[in-house]
């Protein structure tokens, strides 16, 4: 029978990664956001359903003008950086701008 000895070495420690932060939400919810935000898609995809449903009410009360935040949104979520993203509406839940 062997006997492993499980310390620590330089080989068996994880490297750090130097790849850069990524969300998997930020584009494809600024794309819905710019393109189909009349549908509120956006906050139905980051799973604001309150949020996506008073969109779509403001949506038809204004006859489309408040299409508007949801366009402004997606371009916000553009210029964000990744990590600012998920912090703020995917971890933070912050449903509006």
């Amino acid at each position: 029978m062997e006997k492993y000895n499980y310390t620590k070495t330089e080989s068996t420690q994880i490297p750090e990664s130097n790849t850069p932060y990524r969300s998997e939400k930020k584009i494809p919810a600024a794309i819905l956001g710019i393109l189909v935000g009349c549908f509120a898609l956006n906050k139905f995809y980051l799973g604001y359903k309150k949020e996506a449903i008073i969109q779509l009410i403001l949506n038809v009360v204004t006859l489309g003008v408040a299409t508007i935040i949801p366009f402004i949104e997606g371009i916000l979520y553009l210029f964000m950086s990744d990590k600012q993203f998920d912090d703020t509406y995917v971890y933070g839940k912050k449903g509006w701008l």
